[in-house]
């Protein structure tokens, strides 16, 4: 066997290497520099390790590695990507880890590449021969944008484990639900004209009026007839965030944009919402036919649920020594469930971290989760 890295070298390879994210081509980087680490790594470890194209994806691959045949057991899933930074905010260099007071500063230490090298920490100090029901890992794409990655995989997975942590940074607190989120845009395309004479045209300002009022509508509706009460906002919400129509007080406004945020709860796919979003517009868009328009912004993701009190989430919360929650941020948990396994999501560090400038993960949460994940390994792969 190769001599693997310690634990601050391949941190420090995988903070190294960048793998950001975007929606603009501008910005958006290909991941392939982290999943030939990863490959590397986990084939010295005696792991089999497939990459896997990502549909409509700038050069984005999926790994998949495993060890161990047969039904069921383990899978360990995170994503390689990082949102882009901004460098004017940023007192450390995000590309290098750099430690100050007991915190591993770098973009991807706590969002979060660095589970993986916390995952090969754990598999060094594992009897992997032992095994008698299989481990995989799952380093996905595009998280941060489309979740493509995660989406193809679970489209076209050929496995079957029985368990699956998400190793977002969660505090290693287990998470057992969250809400989804869709973000539409809804546009109103009038006539302008002067304001002196209103019947020649058609005020995108008036109609977009209309459509906040169904709208509102539609925000009572979910209120009412959703409910979970494990969240601290028990129901949907709906945010109107921008709106933006006209260029002068005696014009009359030709057009008209607002944009907005659903957070489903589980139980409410987005298609669903989408098909309620649209039969609630309906009577704007027959009352003006051809000016209004609902477009997507970016990819939704959809709500995520498993089972608090499965033994499963159960035993996790016991090694882990605190309960199962919930949270309002979106993961990969929805479609890794879709494997049919139990997941959870539960990883090192704290959210508050992800997406903010000097990003870092606390040294103090490296050995206790190193600990967990091979103690999670042992009960669903050796014992």
């Amino acid at each position: 066997m190769k001599k693997l890295p310690e634990l601050t070298e391949s941190f420090s390879a995988l903070i190294a290497s960048p793998s950001i994210s975007a929606l603009e081509p501008e910005q958006d980087q290909s991941n392939a520099a982290v999943i030939d680490l990863l490959a590397n790594w986990f084939a010295d470890l005696g792991l089999e390790c497939r990459r896997q194209p990502v549909p409509s994806s700038r050069n984005k691959h999926n790994l998949l590695a495993n060890l161990g045949t047969g039904q069921g057991g383990l899978l360990l899933a995170g994503h390689t990507d990082t949102v882009p930074f901004d460098e004017g905010h940023w007192q450390h260099d995000p590309f290098r880890l750099t430690e100050k007071d007991n915190l591993w500063y770098g973009l991807g230490t706590c969002d979060m590449k660095g589970f993986f090298a916390l995952i090969l920490e754990a598999l060094k100090q594992l009897p992997l021969t032992q095994m008698k029901r299989p481990l995989y890992i799952l380093a996905s794409a595009d998280e941060e944008t489309t979740m493509n990655g995660a989406k193809a995989f679970a489209a076209n997975a050929a496995i079957k484990p029985e368990f699956a942590i998400i190793g977002e940074p969660t505090s290693l607190r287990p998470v057992y639900m969250h809400k989804g989120h869709m973000a539409q845009g809804i546009r109103v395309t009038g006539r302008s004209g002067h304001s002196s004479d209103p019947a020649k045209g058609l005020n995108a300002i008036e109609v977009m009026h209309l459509i906040i009022g169904r709208l509102l509508k539609l925000k009572q509706h979910l209120s009412e007839h959703y409910r979970e009460d494990a969240f601290s906002v028990p129901y949907p919400t709906m945010n109107f965030g921008h709106v933006h129509g006209g260029d002068a007080a005696n014009r009359i406004c030709g057009c008209c944009d607002l944009h907005l945020d659903i957070r489903p709860l589980p139980g409410l796919a987005l298609t669903d919402l989408q098909l309620m979003l649209q039969q609630y517009l309906q009577p704007v868009c027959e009352q003006f036919p051809g000016s209004v328009s609902i477009s997507e912004l970016y990819p939704g993701s959809e709500p995520f649920a498993d089972d608090r009190d499965s033994p499963w989430s159960q035993l996790v919360a016991s090694l882990a020594g605190q309960a199962p929650q919930v949270v309002n941020y979106a993961t990969e948990a929805p479609y890794i469930r879709q494997l049919g396994c139990h997941t959870l999501v539960l990883g090192p560090g704290s959210i508050e971290q992800a997406h903010q400038p000097d990003e870092y993960l606390d040294t103090a949460q490296i050995k206790p989760t190193i600990n967990l994940l091979k103690q999670l390994i042992y009960h669903a792969c050796i014992k």
